[in-house]
């Protein structure tokens, strides 16, 4: 096993900053959201108590943090390296929750939390370095390839197809057309947000990388596709159950990212095929474990409460609603 670079490990520290951030934040806004709701009308139902609640800020503020680090990561580190290692703050929230909140924790969910970490630590351990990049214009050449220039517009026109043509129709009963359309288009922001990070970080090395129109066109495409996953997430969160788009999110939007990462920056073309194994193995083992514990969220407190058939939620169809995916239930959160 190669030693890991500066930069990965740099990268790596970033990237488990912000899952602990971002999972926290959850916990710290959702105690918010609990305290508003005790004095006045609940979020879910329309009201804004919690605008003035400390605790919600104090999330929010939590969160910038979570995603400020998120950007830096990506500065540093493979995109195959830093995305999987979203699912710990899945179990910073889940371990938070169960302390905090008294959201109790499952064996099962437990067994989960290893398996994210079991595959994390072999992801970091096998991941490959980082590319020596000098120049915003380097990234705008690799985008530019015919293999990442065909990724791009075979993404585009399958989004546009889902947009137009199946969002009206099946948008509302199948939840895989919002999370297809975040996930496809999520692939190509990170590819974006990689490129502003390291144009940012370039910049503050004395190398001002703003000069350059590249650097504003990436800029463009992240915000353009931020909006849209924002708009059709949203969407997706207000027609089907948390529970069951968290996973199936997660599962697309990394698996993509990891497609186009592997297309545009070429990372296992200096990699063994067992290296390459390990890495995918590490990212199924974390796939397993974020199932899990999204699968058995709610039976730790079905478990103490002495009712398990009415606190155990029913199923939801993971790629369809059949009218009660819209249940009361969702344990939505605005942000």
């Amino acid at each position: 096993m190669d030693q890991m670079s500066p930069d990965n490990i740099t990268g790596v520290i970033l990237a488990v900053s912000s899952s602990i951030f971002i999972g926290s934040s959850f916990i710290v806004k959702k105690k918010g959201l609990k305290k508003a709701g005790a004095s006045g009308a609940r979020a879910g139902e329309g009201g804004y108590g919690y605008l003035k609640e400390p605790w919600w800020w104090a999330g929010m503020i939590t969160m910038i943090f979570g995603e400020v680090a998120n950007f830096a990561a990506y500065a540093f580190a493979p995109a195959i390296l830093v995305t999987p290692l979203g699912a710990l703050s899945i179990i910073f929230s889940a371990v938070l929750a169960h302390f905090i909140l008294q959201e109790k924790l499952h064996m099962f969910g437990i067994l989960g939390c290893v398996l994210c970490v079991v595959g994390s630590t072999t992801i970091v351990l096998h991941a490959p370095h980082e590319q020596k990049i000098e120049s915003v214009k380097q990234i705008w050449q690799l985008a530019i390839e015919p293999g990442f220039l065909v990724y791009s517009a075979v993404i585009v026109i399958v989004v546009a197809i889902l947009i137009f043509y199946y969002e009206p129709r099946y948008g509302k009963t199948h939840m895989i057309v919002y999370v297809g359309i975040c996930s496809l288009m999520g692939s190509l922001t990170v590819m974006s947000v990689k490129a502003v990070a390291i144009a940012i970080k370039l910049t503050f090395s004395g190398t001002n990388q703003f000069k350059y129109f590249n650097t504003w066109i990436f800029i463009l495409v992240v915000a353009f596709c931020c909006l849209l996953q924002i708009n059709y997430l949203n969407k997706a969160l207000d027609t089907f159950n948390t529970a069951v788009i968290s996973p199936v999110y997660y599962v697309m939007f990394t698996t993509f990212t990891i497609i186009a990462s592997m297309i545009m920056f070429k990372d296992w073309a200096s990699q063994s095929g067992l290296k390459i194994a390990t890495e995918l193995c590490g990212f199924v083992t974390i796939l397993s474990g974020t199932f899990l514990l999204h699968k058995t969220k709610d039976m730790g407190n079905s478990g103490s409460s002495g009712r398990r058939s009415v606190s155990m939620p029913r199923d939801t169809p993971v790629f369809t609603n059949s009218g009660s995916a819209r249940s009361s239930t969702s344990d939505k959160i605005p942000s």
